[in-house]
């Protein structure tokens, strides 16, 4: 791959510093988070690109916080449903490649067996029903664009359930935990060296091709919130950690203001086809980032 712009918007974020990390070595990397660019702003959005003039934008950029996007609703579809597409406008213009994140949050999490990329979308609340409308604006402009659709992003820097869980343990010596949410715990590092290489293998063809569209990009298997509590904490030496006992306990009995998908599991059959490409176990990824 011959050393494309790449612009990044969402440098400070989980995924977004990873790809910083990961995409650095390999392209002209131009990167901005806020207040540099402000994703309410149209002409801000536009400003940027219009400067970089990118081969490549990616949007690791979101309003991630679930329950706040009840009250902030309008906020949230301005950054997760409408700037999206006004990335994907200008990224037609230009015939750049968009590449964009988006959540299991999408689906209502009734289906018994993993979602496939086909599958009707149905979310349960407004974070889920802004990034469906930013996923569904982006495919409208028009634009060549790969959805990477993610599930229980987490890593070693920023605010997730692995480092919640970590502070949480050295400072309880028991904690409760839901355990009817099934999903595929995944690493931030992870999403970044897969987002590189499916670059890689859409350049080496001279065009994204087929190798566009929705895929969903998680880890293998899949386990509760509590099973993935109980494997960090498991992972953490004794003498770290207070905790000594973690309650598997239903969703009723840690009742949020919004309802989550009880299963989140998504099939990457589709991205091991096109890309070649398959994430390892969900306790491999996990015992990476805890290693000492």
């Amino acid at each position: 791959m011959n050393s494309p712009r790449i612009l990044l918007f969402g440098k400070i974020g989980q995924v977004g510093w990873e790809l910083r990390r990961t995409l650095a070595p390999m392209s002209e990397l131009v990167c901005v988070d806020y207040p540099d660019v402000d994703l309410t702003r149209p002409d801000s959005i536009r400003k940027w690109v219009q400067d970089s003039s990118p081969e490549i934008i990616i949007n690791a950029a979101a309003f991630t916080a679930v329950d706040k996007a009840e009250t902030d609703t309008a906020l949230a579809m301005k950054i997760n449903g409408e700037a999206p597409g006004i990335m994907a406008v200008e990224a037609k213009k230009r015939g750049a490649l968009l590449v964009h994140y988006s959540t299991d949050y999408v689906f209502d999490g009734s289906k018994q067996s993993p979602y496939v990329e086909e599958d009707l979308p149905n979310p349960l609340g407004a974070y889920g029903r802004t990034k469906l409308a930013g996923d569904q604006a982006i495919q409208q402009a028009g634009c060549d664009h790969l959805i990477f659709r993610l599930c229980w992003v987490y890593g070693a820097r920023g605010g997730n359930f692995m480092l919640t869980m970590i502070r949480l343990a050295r400072e309880r010596e028991k904690l409760r935990v839901v355990q009817d949410q099934i999903g595929c715990p995944t690493w931030s590092r992870m999403i970044a060296e897969t987002t590189a290489l499916a670059l890689k293998t859409s350049a080496s063809t001279g065009k994204t091709g087929p190798r566009q569209g929705v895929y969903h990009l998680c880890s293998s298997g899949q386990t509760s919130w509590h099973g993935f509590a109980s494997a960090i904490i498991g992972l953490m030496p004794k003498e770290d950690r207070k905790c000594r006992e973690i309650e598997a306990i239903s969703s009723s009995e840690y009742p949020t203001p919004t309802k989550r998908p009880p299963y989140s599991v998504m099939s990457c059959e589709k991205l091991a086809r096109d890309f070649g490409l398959r994430l390892p176990d969900w306790r491999e990824s996990l015992g990476l980032v805890l290693e000492k």
